[in-house]
């Protein structure tokens, strides 16, 4: 199986072709439209002075052209002679403007004319025979003279290109990796079941979003690991007082059966089944409902009238209007908080209200009961937490109530949280995200 390509190397090899790319269409765009047109310009000037420099010279009295020819050499860099360059031969590399002052040269000669080159005084000159006067005249320029090499500048841009790529990407490839090798230390560690530092939220906006969402990611799963080691300690705890007068119960009734001792039996198994169902309630995780149109007077009133039958003086309040909601996270939410409401109210009545303005909704369960210090208005949403301390399930219940309301209003959408009314007593929110549609 052929290894894959890290992401430098990818990196690299889009970026040279890129680039390739982008300078074979710029060494077209400056041949074709600034270095042709120059060539034709420039050697057409060149060729008209060496056609008219060897008319001249052979129109000349002879003892007048070894002037003429200095004049020609330091005005204008050309050489002028009738003997043949020797080792003359065709020269090294024939680019634009040769070729085109070739073709200029055999137009005006009306016959074809190809460069030669020689070596001068150390130096590489290049050579055009043309007729004139009955003699062919030998005219040279150096090699120098012809300016620019479009393809050493394009072998050399293209050179450097590639190696400016290939370093941009390296540099690149480092820039996005670093954040991503710290995103798989921390998902190795995560998967560990253990919790990693949080990533730094910085760098492009785009990894700065991934880092904090894997941060979120890492702190829900810190919160589920804490309650899942809560909810099975608590349950331990909370099952061994049951138990123990159920081991009571049995002992009695083989010394001496007695109905009571059954009667506690059954309460005691009550109470580990509704233990027991709470957990797990709480520890499957409760799903987003599906929202229906609920008329929320005649769903609070159906709640209300539950929670009078279980010994509740329950008053209600709520405009008439019509809601998107999932019916049964609403109904378990209300439940759970009238019921604590229910416990500490004491013989104080619970107001069960609907407040909905601007488009929102928020559901409201108050008491006058004792109220919880502000320290633990949050606290209490925890498992197994217990404003009051002695663990008995008639004072204090099972202390996860307001823990499943927490994990249903999470799931659906919703913000659920206590606060102390001012005139004594406790008021329970939960706002929510459906809109009214309308009385």
């Amino acid at each position: 199986m052929a290894r894959a390509l890290s992401l430098r190397q990818l990196n690299a090899l889009r970026l040279a072709l890129i680039f390739v790319l982008f300078e074979l269409l710029a060494a077209l765009a400056v041949v074709f439209l600034l270095m042709l047109p120059m060539a034709q310009r420039a050697s057409a000037d060149l060729t008209g002075l060496m056609v008219l420099s060897a008319q001249t010279w052979s129109e000349l009295p002879p003892g007048t052209r070894p002037a003429f020819e200095q004049e020609l050499q330091q005005a204008h860099g050309l050489i002028l002679t009738a003997t043949a360059p020797a080792e003359a031969g065709p020269p090294h590399r024939r680019g634009l403007y040769l070729r085109a002052l070739e073709a200029r040269l055999s137009d005006r000669v009306g016959d074809s004319v190809a460069l030669l080159g020689a070596e001068r005084s150390g130096e590489r000159w290049l050579w055009a025979p043309l007729p004139s006067g009955g003699q062919t005249l030998w005219l040279g320029f150096s090699h120098h003279r012809v300016g620019p090499h479009p393809l050493a500048t394009l072998a050399l841009t293209l050179t450097g290109g590639l190696v400016l790529a290939a370093v941009a990407a390296w540099w690149l490839g480092g820039q996005i990796l670093a954040p991503i090798r710290r995103f798989d230390a921390a998902a190795a560690i995560l998967g560990r079941g253990e919790t990693p530092t949080l990533l730094p939220e910085e760098g492009p906006r785009e990894l700065a979003g991934l880092a904090h969402r894997f941060n979120l990611l890492s702190r829900q799963i810190a919160d589920l690991l804490e309650a899942r080691t809560t909810l099975l300690a608590g349950l331990s705890h909370d099952l061994r007082t049951p138990l123990a007068r159920m081991r009571l119960a049995l002992e009695m009734l083989h010394r001496r059966p007695d109905p009571a001792w059954i009667e506690r039996l059954d309460k005691d198994i009550e109470e580990m089944d509704r233990l027991v169902a709470d957990v797990l309630t709480l520890a499957r995780g409760l799903s987003h409902g599906a929202p229906e149109p609920v008329e929320l007077p005649v769903l609070l009133q159906e709640i209300a009238e539950a929670a009078r039958a279980a010994g509740a003086d329950v008053r209600l309040r709520c405009p008439p209007v019509t809601l998107q909601l999932p019916l049964e996270p609403v109904r378990r939410v209300l439940a759970n908080l009238l019921d604590n409401a229910r416990r500490y109210a004491g013989e104080h009545p619970v107001e069960l209200l609907a407040e909905c303005a601007d488009g929102g909704c928020r559901l409201g369960v108050l008491d006058l009961g004792p109220g919880i210090p502000e320290a633990e208005l949050d606290a209490v949403f925890g498992p197994f937490h217990r404003v009051e301390h002695s663990r008995s399930p008639v004072t204090g219940g099972t202390g996860l109530g307001l823990a499943i309301v927490r994990q249903l209003a999470q799931a659906n959408g919703w913000r659920v949280w206590l606060e102390n009314r001012p005139g004594g007593g406790l008021a329970a929110w939960v706002q929510l995200t459906a809109a009214a549609g309308g009385p």
